[in-house]
């Protein structure tokens, strides 16, 4: 990984020791960068403690980043502990949940839980991109990952309609982004993951995953690979795309063999 110095990293939603957040801040952290990791619980303090460990240079920051105040306590958090940052993750975000705000199909789904789900997986990278956006223009640098799905962008299940809305939502602020900030030397990205064996993933879930060509699930590992590569000073000259993380499976025709 080619480094800008020492850079600052912000890796939203990283509070599961075994999910795509905390994936990206190790390796990340591997590389030097110093990292400001967020959830809504207080397990951040236990990833923080492991990175630590690690010869990390990380804090923690337990937000809700669905509500502004939640995003300026991030912000306040890496400029005072590191004077700024450099890279945005935006990996905060959740498929359905249960209650009133489970998923739904177009015509069971309630209004407050399509409004719910595009907080938790839309506007959270809304309001994240556009704290940092200011200072990257000044400083002339800037690097954003947004961790979208194959969901939405690229296919779709049944059941989860706000979710895919969301996640294709992701896409699409991605590249209008990467649009109005590229004169500023800021690039804007997105991965795509597919079934991604993290501690979330289902039962269910894991079938899908044994059935795409390359004949497992993903790694979260190797969705924070992809990361990286986007984050890092090599990547300059891409702005504005998605990758799709997913073992092919989003491109075979031949199903159910």
């Amino acid at each position: 990984m080619t480094m800008r110095g020492q850079r600052v990293a912000i890796i939203t939603g990283a509070g599961s020791a075994h999910g795509i957040g905390f994936a990206a801040a190790r390796l990340l952290g591997a590389g030097g960068c110093r990292v400001v990791i967020t959830s809504t619980t207080d397990r951040i303090f236990e990833r923080v403690a492991e990175l630590r460990a690690a010869g990390v240079r990380a804090e923690g920051v337990v937000a809700d980043l669905t509500d502004p105040a939640g995003v300026a306590a991030v912000v306040a958090r890496t400029w005072g502990s590191f004077g700024g940052v450099d890279i945005l993750v935006n990996n905060a975000g959740m498929t359905s949940v249960s209650g009133s705000y489970a998923s739904g199909t177009v015509d069971t789904l309630s209004l407050d839980g399509w409004r719910a789900s595009l907080d938790r997986n839309l506007t959270t990278t809304f309001l994240m991109t556009r704290a940092v956006a200011g200072p990257m223009q000044a400083a002339g640098y800037g690097r954003i990952v947004n961790v979208s799905s194959v969901s939405g962008p690229v296919a779709a299940y049944g059941g989860d309609v706000a979710y895919h809305a969301a996640k294709a939502g992701v896409v699409g602020l991605t590249r209008a982004t990467a649009i109005d900030m590229a004169a500023a030397g800021i690039t804007v990205n997105a991965v795509a993951p597919g079934w991604i064996d993290t501690s979330s993933a289902s039962d269910y879930e894991r079938v899908l995953g044994a059935a795409t060509p390359v004949g497992r699930s993903g790694t979260a590992d190797e969705v924070a690979h992809a990361i990286a590569f986007l984050a890092d000073d090599g990547a300059s000259y891409i702005t504005g795309q998605l990758i799709t993380v997913d073992g092919a499976n989003s491109i075979s025709e031949e199903r159910g063999r």
